[in-house]
């Protein structure tokens, strides 16, 4: 079962073992991580935004033109932000380590 790390907002940093098969942004809702996902992984919305590692980055597939167009809208942008609802666990990503940004957009508007 591969391992994905998680560094929340405050720094803490949670170690999982996830099966093969969920998104970066099932995981943390099923471990009440503060990934929000407004879209449910529809690709509509940014706010499953997370930053990857360097070194884990180049193990991903691609992002869609999609993805990239709702990345766009994501505040923090860094050249390693992908949607956490685009990223599934595989063996070959067990070490992932993402960082929740600071803040998202909350495209469901409020404050």
């Amino acid at each position: 079962m591969p391992k994905i790390t998680f560094v929340e907002r405050n720094g803490t940093r949670r170690e999982l073992d996830v099966p093969v098969g969920l998104s970066v942004m099932e995981i943390a809702h099923q471990h009440d991580i503060d990934l929000e996902g407004a879209c449910e992984g529809s690709l509509a919305c940014s706010t499953c935004h997370v930053v990857v590692e360097p070194e884990d980055f180049d193990r991903l597939s691609n992002p869609t033109e999609d993805e990239e167009d709702m990345l766009d809208l994501a505040f923090g942008l860094t050249l390693t932000s992908r949607l956490g609802c685009q990223i599934i666990m595989t063996e070959e990503l067990d070490g992932l380590t993402v960082t929740l940004p600071a803040e998202t957009h909350d495209m469901r508007g409020g404050d």
